[in-house]
């Protein structure tokens, strides 16, 4: 089967969907079928010659209103010619915008089955976005869940965020494939090497986080807590990879706290030395309740840490209270998550049954498991388009109709999507 992939952010990029897409292609290539990656391009490190044989990049503005997202520009020809070699069975698009858009032009003209990866709650994400109101909210929610109509399948990475799109009003058929993650990898690194880097001591309890460092991932919260736990300790330090908008929220809350010099920032990390980052660490803490599967959970698992997290989408597909760490209710207190840090530095038995307990949760989520998931949902995909597409006299008249149809349908969308948020606000300040 000859794959290709659309997303709006991968490598060099750091981040949860960047290392999905790149984690699924090298799955897929692996298993002998042919991929094709159309992302755009992206400043600062590029990535070996090796990997990008299989990408076509396309131009692209950057850093969009201070995300890590880019905007595309007007495609080049090339990507044309190269998307008719390819001749592609199936297009997979990673957004519902920009290159989403593409993928169903591309999908509708080349007549095969397009499906959507409805990676997260995209409500999250509109501070990003001048002006941010509830108007906007509800737009970044109708939005999403109008285009995954349009597409012939959606997978989502957790059954949280499945239930919630049903209920949104998605109708076509959903399927839960996580983020797989190299297991080995992350069970085999080199953890004491990555703490002589940092010139950590053996002997320090290491507590570490890996995430980007934005406002959805409550990170406010999560300074407090350990540093809450930090005052309780002198041998213990919080340490952090990963970069983003936070970075100085950070060491504010350290510094406000006199702590400054127990926060190490190690920075983004990929490869071989993010898996050395986690095996450095003793225990993991979460906080986000903005997520939609947890990877980095699991991947924390994978490196045997047992986990302490609040209770939200995402995070209860991993976390299993009491047997591979401590899943709080979303509202607990910050001086009650300190206190389960507390409880596995100072009782090794629970640690050590927890890091077994992560051990073997791990094994669910490993990359050769899911990308089996999501190659079984292509086909079924595929074989329910087949029978449509031979029900229909696939014509250059039928091939028009279905071509204006489209973006009908893509000014639609997008005009429901706002059109319901504008008459809705009016209608319920009129009541």
């Amino acid at each position: 089967m000859n794959i290709c992939m659309m997303t709006n952010t991968y490598l060099p990029h750091v981040g949860g969907v960047a290392r999905s897409v790149s984690t699924f292609a090298e799955e897929y290539r692996k298993a002998g079928h042919g991929v094709l990656v159309v992302a755009p391009q992206f400043e600062g490190k590029q990535p070996s010659k090796r990997s990008e044989a299989m990408v076509e990049r396309v131009a692209a503005l950057q850093n969009f209103n201070g995300s890590d997202f880019s905007v595309r520009l007007p495609l080049a020809a090339t990507l044309s010619a190269r998307l008719d070699a390819f001749k592609a069975d199936l297009i997979h698009t990673h957004h519902p915008f920009l290159l989403g858009d593409t993928a169903l032009r591309i999908a509708s003209n080349k007549n095969v089955p397009i499906i959507f990866t409805h990676h997260t709650r995209y409500e999250d994400y509109t501070h990003y976005v001048p002006l941010d109101s509830p108007a906007l909210r509800e737009v970044a929610i109708n939005l999403p869940t109008h285009f995954a109509n349009l597409c012939d399948g959606v997978i989502a990475p957790s059954e949280s965020l499945a239930k919630l799109i049903r209920q949104r009003g998605v109708t076509v058929p959903i399927k839960v494939v996580p983020t797989g993650i190299d297991v080995k990898s992350f069970a085999t690194a080199d953890g004491a090497r990555f703490r002589k880097k940092f010139k950590i001591s053996p002997r320090t309890f290491v507590v570490g986080h890996v995430g980007r460092l934005a406002p959805e991932k409550n990170l406010v919260y999560l300074a407090r807590a350990v540093a809450l736990f930090l005052k309780q300790t002198t041998d213990a330090i919080f340490f952090v990879v990963g970069g983003g908008p936070s970075e100085e929220q950070l060491k504010k809350t350290f510094a406000d706290h006199g702590l400054s010099e127990r926060l190490i920032l190690a920075g983004k990390q990929t490869g071989r030395a993010l898996h050395e980052a986690y095996r450095a660490m003793d225990v993991f803490a979460f906080a986000s309740k903005s997520e939609t599967q947890g990877m980095v959970l699991a991947e924390a698992m994978a490196a045997g840490l047992p986990v302490v997290a609040l209770n939200a989408s995402g995070v209860r597909e991993v976390m299993r209270d009491g047997l591979n760490g401590f899943m709080l209710p979303a509202s607990a207190s910050a001086e009650r998550f300190a206190k389960h840090l507390a409880r596995v530095r100072t009782e090794p038995r629970l640690r050590r049954a927890f890091e077994r307990g992560a051990t073997a949760t791990a094994q669910d989520f490993s990359r050769e498991h899911c990308a089996a998931l999501a190659l079984e949902f292509y086909e079924e995909v595929r074989k329910a388009t087949r029978r449509e597409r031979l029900e229909t006299h696939f014509s250059p008249w039928s091939a028009m109709l279905q071509r204006l149809s489209l973006e009908w349908d893509l000014i639609s969308t997008r005009t429901q999507a706002v059109v319901s948020v504008v008459f809705g606000g009016r209608e319920a300040k009129a009541s």
